[in-house]
This record gives C-alpha cells, structure tokens and sequence, in this order.
C-alpha cells in the first residue's frame, strides 16, 4: 500500500457498510476471545503455526507473484525487501507464532491491589483491548504477528495490509482462520479488508464504537494520514532515524562492530541507524576505521566537515550532509556522519534530529552512559549494543504489532501487554459510601 491509498478521505456507501459489517462481526468475535482459556488460544496458535509451514509454497507462490507486481509497479527496493517471503521466512513467522503461544496470557493479571480502611478489597487487571486495528504496508509478517499477538491478548483483529502483499496476505489470513476454526474458536476473530481499498481504510479509522484501537505501521506519510484522520484511538508506531553516538572512551572495535551491525545488518528496518555521531576526541581514529568499512560494505557517506577532511584522508568518497540527512530515514545503504564537540554535542543532535525510536551509545564511561541514557528522550535508548535488537522477538515479547515513538499507554516494541487495558475489580461486603 502506497502512503497516497488513504490520502483521499471519502468511502463509497457500499464500501462503508461493508467494513462495517467487518468491525460488527471482530466485535462478536472479540466477546468471545476475552472468555476463552489460554489453552484454547494456544492450541489455535499452534494450529495456525502448522497450518502456515503446510501452506509454505503456498504463501512463497502468492508472494511471488506480489514482489513480481511490485516490481513492475517500481516498488522501492526497501518495500520489496519488507515484502518477501521464502522458505526460511514462513518457517520463522510460523516459529514465531509457538513462541507466542509459550508466553505467559496477559488476561487476568493483577496489576496491583490493595485493601482499604473500609475494608474494600481492590484489584487492578489486565482486559483485552476488544477490536484492534491495524494499517500497513508490504509487510505480509506483519499480517501473522498482529493476529497472534491480538488472538494470545484477547483481542480481535482488523486488518488493512494494503495493495502491495495483496496475494500473500490473503493467503495467509485465509490459513489463520482455518486455525482459529479448527480449534472451535471465531474465524472473524481475523479478518482483513484490503478488497475495500482506500475506501475501506477510511472507514476503519471512523469506526468508533466498534474498533477500540488503530495502529498504523509504515512510512511517514502512511502514520500520519491515520493520525491525522482517525477517530478510532491510535498508537502512533513512528520512523526510525536512529543515532550512534561514538564517545571518547569508546573501545572503538567494539564500537565499529556495533556500528556496521546497526547500519548494514538489514536496511529496511525501521531500527537500521540512519546517522553516526563520533566524539571530536575519537574520530581521528575511529573514523579512518569505521568509514572505509561502511564505504566498502556499499553504504553511502553523507559527511559533515569535519568527516569530511577525515574521509578525504582516507580515500573514501563522500558527500556533504545536509539538513535533509540528518532528518532522513534512508531505509537504505546510505548514512548521515557527524563529528560532535562532546556528549552535550552528540545529545543535542539526537534530541533535534531524532524520530523517537531508538539510540546507542558506545562508551567505556559509566557517567557518559548514564547521562545519555537519561537525557535522550527515544523510546529505546542502547548501550554498547546495536539499535538492531530493538525488536519484540529479541526484548522476549515472542513478537511485535509495532515499535510505538509516543508516550501514552505503549512505548517501544508492542508486545502482548501492550494490547490489554485494565480494569478496576473491587470487592465489599455491603459498604457504603458517607455523605
């Protein structure tokens, strides 16, 4: 799905009741999900694991054919990356699947509880959310993970996966609801309205009353059409210009590992670092070292000056960065380079430049470490280790809906958790509040 889909905030009447319809039937489903035993919900996720290694040439054929249309349509090289399945793949989605049915359930946890002076008993638990919305693009593991993640939570999904993965995501939803059948619970619980189009996705964003929560997941300009149109609550999932800072203390082999590995892993994750910043005291060394590694693993230097005479002296071509680097979410082999005065410098980059989502900092300074994690205001904030691993699956969240930038309710990967709200249980014997 293009970011320019959703653009055009107009639903045909036939479009409309038929999305509708969708969110009626996710909200009966939802009711019946929040009842059910965690083993029921595991034994469908199990299912669904197995009916998704079955379908596996399947799922790669449908693929296929999404990645030779996207192709043709010039999808960019990053979408078509985030789009492809093989073999491997499938069996990681399914893998991913048991793991989140070996998770604890989320449902019915005590969150905190207390006994009043009256003698009232108070428990704080966790409750599904109900419906959940979700709005993406070219990510078909997107499609596997937010329904195990909503099916394990309680909650029934709604899925937009857009034009893009049209094929495979059909295929896919058609074998989680088989799974979730197979073991007697709802198959509306998943359902998907990508044959709505654009038409569809707007009427999902205005159904208050029937979906309880909307998280986009994409580009920029996808994110902020649903924020800015939606009724429906959302979860902003934001870009990923993620930040190296390279201090003076730095163990610089430690530090260019940590770098390449964050920089050139797989560049069309959102948690691929996008700008490298370098302590004025370090870069004479570290940068003759780290920029002719990345030049020669094809990434593309944007440099400051200071890099650049550094660059220059070390044979490796580059470009002036611009404003536009520094804000950039290249999602490609390209890097913003910068050299800062200090830790003050490197923090005040990050905190002008960065989207929210994830930063590192390499230091042997205890003090230089504990600063920047506490003045650095992302979401996930590193250190000595590669923004790569902000992940659901590798925090231990068995997978991810998203990696939420904002602030309310969820904040960095969403896991299970972060599809339940709480509620309030209080118990009495007959108290009674005075006047």
């Amino acid at each position: 799905m293009s970011t320019t889909e959703i653009d055009t905030p107009t639903s045909t009447g036939s479009s409309t009741e038929a999305v509708l319809e969708v969110c009626r039937r996710a909200r009966e489903a939802s009711r019946a999900l929040a009842l059910a035993a965690r083993s029921d919900k595991d034994r469908a996720l199990h299912a669904i694991a197995d009916g998704l290694v079955a379908a596996g040439e399947a799922i790669v054929a449908a693929n296929g054919r999404d990645l030779e249309r996207g192709r043709a349509e010039g999808l960019p090289p990053n979408l078509l990356d985030r789009l492809a399945l093989d073999a491997d793949r499938v069996a990681a989605i399914a893998a991913a699947v048991r793991d989140v049915a070996a998770l604890p359930d989320p449902v019915g946890e005590v969150v905190r509880g207390s006994t009043l002076p009256n003698g009232l008993r108070l428990r704080q638990v966790r409750v599904p959310m109900g419906v959940i919305g979700m709005v993406y693009e070219a990510r078909p593991n997107v499609t596997v993970d937010a329904s195990a993640l909503a099916l394990k939570s309680g909650n029934a999904a709604v899925l937009r996966g857009g034009s893009a993965a049209l094929e495979s995501n059909a295929v896919l939803v058609e074998v989680i609801r088989a799974g979730l059948e197979s073991v007697g619970l709802p198959a509306d619980a998943v359902q998907t309205i990508d044959a709505w189009g654009r038409d569809g996705v707007q009427t999902l964003m205005r159904a208050r009353g029937l979906v309880d929560l909307l998280i986009p997941r994409g580009g920029a300009g996808l994110i902020r059409t649903v924020v800015e149109n939606a009724t429906v609550p959302v979860i902003e999932t934001g870009t990923g210009n993620c930040h190296v800072y390279v201090d003076a203390s730095a163990d610089l082999a430690q530090a260019l590992a940590v770098t390449l590995n964050a920089k050139t892993r797989r560049t069309s994750v959102c948690n691929a670092a996008e700008t490298l910043l370098v302590h004025a005291a370090a870069a004479a060394e570290f940068l003759p070292l780290a920029l002719p590694a990345l030049a020669e693993a094809g990434v593309r230097l944007h440099v400051d000056d200071r890099a650049a005479a550094l660059a220059a002296s070390a044979g490796v071509a580059t470009e002036p960065a611009t404003d536009e680097d520094w804000a950039a979410e290249y999602l490609a082999l390209e890097l913003a380079v910068g050299v800062v005065d200090d830790l003050d410098g490197a923090i005040d980059h990050v905190r002008r430049w960065s989207s929210g989502h994830t930063e590192a900092i390499c230091t042997t300074d205890l003090r230089a470490a504990d600063r920047f994690t506490a003045e650095v205001d992302s979401a996930v904030v590193m250190v000595n280790a590669s923004t790569a691993f902000t992940d659901g699956a590798q925090f231990g969240l068995g997978a991810e809906v998203g990696i939420s930038t904002q602030k309310l309710h969820a904040r960095g990967p969403m896991g299970l958790a972060e599809l339940t709200s709480t509620k309030w249980i209080v118990s009495g014997d007959g108290q009674v509040r005075p006047r």
